[in-house]
C-alpha cells in the first residue's frame, strides 16, 4: 500500500479479506477507500485476495490486458462480478492515479505479462519490483533514482539445490523467467556504475518475497550487507536495509 494525502494505492492483493484488514490493524491502518489496485501478474500468490478487495474498496483494477485474460481463467467468477473500472495498461507505459505518477516496467517472468511499479510524488520515488528471473538494463536503470525499492531476493542457490522443490520446479527458479537469487541481488548492490549499478542514496532497501523453502531472513541479510561491505568508500550505502516477511506486516515507511 502507498498513500499520499491525496491518493491511495495497493499493489497486488494476495491475501483475502480477513488477513489484509487484520495486517492492516498491526499497523494501525483503517482504510475506507482505495484509489486503484495495481496487479503485477497472475500467480494467485498475487491474486488470490482480488475479487474480496474489489468489492470491498470498490477501486478501479489496472492490469495489463494480457494479465487479465488470465486472471479471468485462474479467479472466480465473482472477479467480473465487482469490477467497478478497469483500466488497460502496458509495459512501458507512463500513466497518473491521484497525485501519484506510475511507470509500468516489463519483468522476466513465466507469467502471461508481469510487470513490476515505479511510483513518484512529490519529489519522492518508489519501486515494486518482485518476481523476475535477472535485473534487466532497463529496470536498473529505472532504479537508479529512488528513494525506496522493494526488491525480490527470493531464493539462497544451496538451498533451493538441496531443498525439497522437484527438479522440474527449481529449474523453474533458476531460469531467466523465475526469480531472484541472493546471490543475484548481492551482485547488483555491490555495484556502483552510475548507470545500471545500485544507487546507494536509497533510503529504504527492501528484500522481499523470500522462499519459505528457499530462504531465510538471515541469509539474505548476510548476503546482502556482505554486497554492499564491497562498495567502494565513496558510494557507501547510507539507508536502511529491510527484511520484509511473510507472515507480519511491515512498519509503515515515511517518505
Amino acid at each position: 500500500m502507498l498513500e499520499t494525502e491525496r491518493t491511495r494505492l495497493v499493489v497486488d492483493c494476495g491475501l483475502g479479506k480477513r488477513e489484509t484488514l487484520a495486517r492492516l490493524a498491526a499497523i494501525e491502518k483503517n482504510v475506507d477507500h482505495v484509489d486503484g489496485i495495481l496487479i503485477t501478474h497472475e500467480h494467485i500468490d498475487h491474486c488470490n485476495g482480488l475479487p474480496q478487495m474489489l468489492g470491498m474498496w470498490k477501486a478501479p483494477l489496472y492490469v495489463t490486458g494480457a494479465t487479465m485474460e488470465a486472471l479471468r481463467r485462474t479467479l472466480p467468477e465473482t472477479l467480473e462480478k465487482r469490477l467497478r473500472g478497469l483500466e488497460s495498461i502496458e509495459a512501458g507505459q507512463q500513466f497518473t492515479i491521484g497525485d501519484i505518477e506510475v511507470h509500468a516496467l516489463r519483468l522476466p517472468h513465466d507469467a502471461a505479462d508481469p510487470i513490476g511499479f515505479t511510483f513518484r510524488t512529490n519529489g519522492t520515488k518508489v519501486a515494486i519490483v518482485t518476481d523476475l528471473g535477472y535485473l534487466p538494463t532497463h529496470v536498473k536503470v529505472h532504479l537508479r533514482e529512488v528513494d525506496c525499492v522493494i526488491l525480490e531476493s527470493n531464493h539462497d542457490l544451496e538451498m533451493l539445490k538441496v531443498g525439497p522443490y522437484p527438479w522440474l520446479v527449481k529449474q523453474r527458479v533458476l531460469s531467466k523467467y523465475g526469480h531472484l537469487s541472493n546471490h543475484a541481488v548481492s551482485e547488483y548492490l555491490a555495484d556502483a556504475d552510475e548507470v545500471t549499478g545500485f544507487n546507494e542514496k536509497v533510503r529504504y532497501l527492501v528484500l522481499a518475497h523470500l522462499s519459505q523453502e528457499n530462504n531465510n531472513p538471515y541469509t539474505a541479510e548476510i548476503s546482502a550487507k556482505e554486497a554492499l561491505s564491497r562498495r567502494p568508500a565513496e558510494h557507501a550505502f547510507v539507508g536502511e536495509l529491510l527484511i520484509a516477511s511473510q507472515e507480519k506486516p511491515m512498519r509503515t515507511l515515511e517518505l
